[in-house]
C-alpha cells in the first residue's frame, strides 16, 4: 500500500466549452494526474484549451475518427462512450485507477481521492463511487451547492422516497431522477477488460473483486435548473436516462412505471403543467426541499467551486 495513487478520468462529450473545461478543471483540483476528453462534436474553443494543458488529452471524434477506428460511427451515445472508455483504458500508461463519468458528474471526497484509492487492497480491481444528486437552483446562473444522498437498496429507499415525494416518490428510485448506480474506478493494466457506461466487464464476468468507495461521492447535476431540465428532457426521454426501455422503481406488477411511461403519462393527462410539477417536486432547490432532506438526514451542501478552478487551470479561457 502506498500513501497516494495516481488516477485518471474519460469522458465522452457534448457540452459547451466552458462546461466542460469547468469539468476538466474541477477534476485537476481534485488531484486527477490525466484528464482524458474525447469530443462528440465539434468543440474548437475546448479543444484548444485541453490541448494546451500537460495534464490533459483531447481527441475530437469526428467522422475520420470513427473510421479509423472502428469502421464507422455507432449511431447510441451510449456505445460511443463505452467505446471510448475503453480504447482509453488500455491506451493509458500514465495512472494506477481509471474512471469514466459523464461532464454533469464531479468527485467529491473529505480526503483527497488517491488516498482514497491507495487505501483499498491491492486484490480489488475495481471501486464504485455512489451519486449524490444535485437540486437544481431556480437561477439559471448559480451553480448547484445541495444534494441529496444515495439510499442504498432495501425497503428502507422506497419508504423514505414515499415520505420526501409524495407524489412522485414511487417512481424514482431512493429519489433520484438520474442514476444511482454512480461510477466505477478500474485499477489499469487488467487483462481484457471493457469499460460499461456503470460498470467493467473483463471475461464475461461483470465487476469481477469489486468494492464500494464510500468516501468518495459523485456529485450528479442532471437537472441544473428547469430550463436546463426541460431542454434535455426530450432527448432523454427518447434516448437517454428516461428511456423506454429502462426498469422502473419498483416492479409494474407492484404498480411502479419506468420514468418513460410515467412522463408519458404526464404529459397525456396534465401537459407540460405536469411536467413541471413533477420537476418542482422532485428537483428543484428550494427551502421546502432541503428541509425535508435535512429531517432525513440525506442534505449535503457543497460549493463546487467551479469558475474558480476554471480560473484556477484554464486562466486563459473566456466564454464568449
Amino acid at each position: 500500500m502506498t500513501s497516494a495513487a495516481r488516477w485518471g478520468l474519460c469522458a465522452t462529450v457534448k457540452a459547451p466549452a466552458a462546461d466542460v473545461l469547468r469539468f476538466a478543471a474541477f477534476h485537476l483540483s481534485a488531484g486527477a494526474h490525466r484528464i482524458h476528453i474525447c469530443l462528440d462534436a465539434p468543440n474548437p474553443g475546448a479543444f484548444a484549451a485541453l490541448k494546451a494543458h500537460p495534464k490533459c488529452r483531447v481527441t475530437q471524434c469526428d467522422d475520420a475518427y470513427w473510421q479509423q477506428v472502428k469502421g464507422h460511427r455507432p449511431a447510441k451515445h451510449q456505445i460511443r462512450q463505452s467505446f471510448n472508455a475503453t480504447r482509453t483504458y488500455r491506451r493509458v500508461r500514465d495512472v494506477d485507477w481509471l474512471i469514466h463519468m459523464d461532464v454533469d458528474e464531479f468527485l467529491v471526497s473529505e480526503l483527497p481521492v488517491a488516498s482514497a484509492l491507495a487505501a483499498l487492497p491491492q486484490n480489488i480491481q475495481s471501486a464504485r463511487t455512489r451519486p449524490m444528486e444535485a437540486l437544481a437552483p431556480s437561477d439559471a446562473a448559480t451553480f448547484p451547492d445541495a444534494f441529496k444522498k444515495f439510499l442504498p437498496n432495501g425497503p428502507a429507499r422506497l419508504e423514505t422516497a414515499m415520505r420526501l415525494y409524495p407524489t412522485f416518490g414511487a417512481y424514482v428510485k431512493g429519489g433520484f431522477v438520474s442514476h444511482v448506480a454512480g461510477k466505477l474506478f478500474v485499477r489499469t493494466g487488467l487483462p481484457d477488460m471493457k469499460i460499461r457506461i456503470h460498470n467493467a466487464q473483463q471475461n464475461e464476468q461483470m465487476n469481477p473483486r469489486s468494492t464500494e468507495l464510500d468516501q468518495v461521492a459523485l456529485a450528479h447535476c442532471h437537472a441544473s435548473n428547469w430550463q436546463a431540465w426541460r431542454d434535455a428532457y426530450q432527448y432523454r426521454f427518447e434516448k437517454g436516462s428516461y428511456r423506454a426501455n429502462l426498469a422502473p422503481a419498483i416492479p409494474e406488477a407492484d404498480g411502479g412505471l419506468t420514468l418513460h411511461a410515467l412522463f408519458k403519462t404526464i404529459r397525456a393527462h396534465e401537459g407540460e403543467h405536469g411536467l413541471r410539477t413533477f420537476f418542482d417536486e422532485v428537483c428543484a432547490d428550494t427551502p421546502e426541499h432541503r428541509s425535508r432532506l435535512e429531517k432525513e438526514q440525506l442534505l449535503v451542501v457543497h460549493d463546487l467551486a467551479l469558475e474558480t478552478h476554471l480560473k484556477t487551470h484554464f486562466p486563459d479561457f473566456t466564454n464568449g
